[in-house]
């Protein structure tokens, strides 16, 4: 059984896969000083709660965006589970794909590697929509090379900065308002018109924009855990993908060993 670990800023995930198929997803916050043997504790229990043994994964692989975790994660790895491991982009998990952009080298791995599931998961070009920390949008022409695309404040970014910024603004949950009027009549219903239909019209607003410039057919693949929320009240997703970077993970693992 595989191990994917995708480290990005906000929490690592980590995934057992047989095959494709996820036994398993459990994650944790990112934090660059937890050591091994922190995740190994944490990781060991949980593993146990599903059932499985650290015996039982035969191989790892990391995409991580924070290269100061990367260290704790391979000695994880090679500690408690006997396993060197592959790490998304460097030698043994090359991309794979033209990366065509002018600075290839600054690319998020996990941009990359949902680039990489999307290609294979769908035909012609894409628009990859990841809800995270940051939400990006992403264009792969129908080859399958990563072309370039949009960083923007994730939803909770947002909503964080609101909040810290405006002394008398509540801490309020993200979620669609119940009353679909965008004219709030308190501040609670205003800051959650402003955080939700915002972002609506800020995704639409740039996907529209982006189609029109790659000016050919193009499939909208959103991927992260917002994304089903976003869907309920908008129409632009074609599809979802919640394991999108999961899954690309172990596409790139099945490649290095076929």
């Amino acid at each position: 059984m595989l191990l994917a670990i995708d480290a990005g800023n906000t929490n690592v995930v980590f995934a057992l896969l047989d095959g494709r198929e996820v036994k398993g997803r459990w994650r944790i916050a990112t934090d660059p000083r937890r050591t091994a043997d922190e995740y190994a504790v944490w990781l060991t229990q949980l593993l146990g709660i599903e059932g499985y043994q650290r015996s039982d994964v035969t191989g790892v692989i990391i995409s991580t965006v924070v290269p100061r975790a990367t260290h704790n994660l391979e000695w994880l790895s090679a500690k408690y589970f006997d396993r060197t491991p592959l790490i998304a982009g460097q030698k043994g998990a090359e991309w794979g794909i033209a990366i065509d952009v002018q600075e290839p080298q600054s690319l998020g791995a996990d941009r990359a590697v949902n680039a990489v599931a999307a290609h294979a998961l769908h035909e012609g070009d894409l628009i990859v929509i990841d809800f995270g920390t940051a939400t990006t949008v992403d264009w792969i022409d129908y080859r399958g090379a990563y072309k370039g695309g949009i960083i923007a404040p994730g939803i909770n970014l947002s909503l964080d900065a609101l909040v810290s910024a405006a002394a008398k603004l509540p801490r309020i949950a993200i979620e669609a308002p119940a009353d679909p009027t965008v004219i709030g009549r308190d501040t609670v219903s205003q800051m959650q018109i402003g955080i939700y239909w915002g972002y609506i019209a800020m995704i639409e607003g740039l996907v529209a924009r982006m189609k029109a410039e790659v000016a050919r057919p193009v499939t909208v693949v959103a991927t992260g855990g917002l994304a089903v929320l976003f869907e309920k009240h908008t129409t632009i997703f074609d599809t979802i993908e919640p394991d999108l970077t999961i899954q690309g993970l172990a596409m790139m693992w099945e490649r290095a060993h076929a």
